[in-house]
């Protein structure tokens, strides 16, 4: 699960799984679910996310690996108390039993697993179709990729003004990549969209459907929706909240929930 979108331009090697965006949950409750009153934008974003990943599973005890789990772990506390086999795989993950501090693509899976998740993992890398083949080449043949991704293909003028009149005030010197967004946009003198344009290009950026693309072309799809997601960075909007702009036209749905299954023999 990785950072959503860092404001720098670090590079990313060409079969890196980026490193994650959520910290650890501080609470998670003991069958795996969310806290009931998440308060920071990582748990409010794993609260709206969480019960898609866990719906597009099979069930516990099913062995699934998260990629780019980041630093403080992503969905594999979650996963752990809702009694799955789960494995963080990146070099940043925490120590633990349940995580290797390791490049995806130097990860060797033992044996193929049940499900591989990842979030907002995909959209970063240089090779998007060596990072999905790496993530059909885990699985056992019918096994599940699911996936939360960000069509930013999708983040146009009206959608970008919606989100910035929405912000909370900047934390001091960690303001959330949506302040950078706006920053670095009202300080370029350009239209938005070619300044988006300039930032995608820059940061190497995937369009979801890139990435729809690729998934489609390897796995048998299940469910393929697009949502709300810029809510948990907004200064009291909810994902209701969210939704209700998409329904009425002022804004477009950028996040990407996608779950299929690996074939069980190639097409």
């Amino acid at each position: 699960m990785n950072c959503r979108h860092q404001p720098g331009g670090a590079s990313v090697s060409p079969m890196r799984i980026a490193a994650g965006r959520l910290r650890r949950p501080s609470a998670a409750p003991p069958d795996g679910g969310v806290g009931c009153d998440p308060v920071t934008p990582d748990e409010r974003w794993l609260a709206a996310v969480w019960p898609f990943v866990r719906a597009s599973l099979p069930p516990a005890p099913a062995s699934v690996v998260e990629i780019g789990c980041g630093l403080l772990g992503g969905f594999v506390p979650f996963l752990d108390r809702a009694g799955y086999q789960a494995t963080g795989v990146d070099p940043e993950a925490p120590l633990g039993p349940s995580y290797r501090q390791v490049e995806f693509e130097r990860y060797d899976v033992p044996g193929g697993v049940d499900a591989v998740v990842a979030c907002t993992s995909l959209h970063h890398v240089a090779d998007l179709g060596a990072a999905l083949d790496l993530v059909e080449a885990a699985l056992v043949p019918g096994g599940a990729a699911v996936i939360v991704e960000w069509a930013r293909e999708r983040f146009d003028e009206a959608t970008a003004r919606w989100c910035f009149a929405r912000l909370p005030e900047a934390n001091g010197d960690h303001p959330g990549w949506l302040h950078h967004r706006q920053a670095e946009w009202l300080g370029s003198g350009q239209a938005w969209g070619a300044y988006l344009r300039s930032w995608e290009q820059a940061e190497g950026l995937h369009s979801g459907q890139a990435i729809l693309k690729g998934l489609d072309s390897r796995f048998d799809s299940r469910l393929a929706t697009y949502g709300p997601y810029f809510f948990p960075e907004l200064d009291g909007i909810s994902e209701a909240d969210e939704q209700a702009a998409i329904d009425r036209g002022l804004i477009q749905a950028n996040r990407i929930q996608y779950a299929g299954r690996r074939r069980s023999h190639q097409s």
